[in-house]
């Protein structure tokens, strides 16, 4: 048998996770989004080490032509790259 949330027990579920959370993140392909990944990129340790410096150079230069999804895209890679250990 398995236990099924009544619908205010769901409701108060996904409050309490909501909560739980720090901030909601955008997660569009806008502008907006560009700069939060920035933002969360510059507080890497190894957001100045190569190849972290020069996506994020090419990911910031895109967003700000208007070419916001590539800039995203090299941005996230430079989140990934900033996050890697040596």
């Amino acid at each position: 048998m398995t236990a099924a949330l009544t619908p205010p027990a769901m409701l108060l579920a996904l409050v309490v996770s909501a909560a739980a959370e720090p901030s909601p993140r955008v997660i569009t392909d806008t502008p907006e989004y560009c700069s939060s990944l920035v933002v969360r990129l510059a507080g890497l340790p190894a957001a100045k080490q190569e190849p972290s410096r020069s996506l994020a150079a090419e990911g910031e230069r895109l967003c700000g032509t208007g070419h916001v999804r590539t800039g995203i895209a090299k941005l996230r890679r430079a989140v990934r790259a900033a996050q890697v250990t040596p």
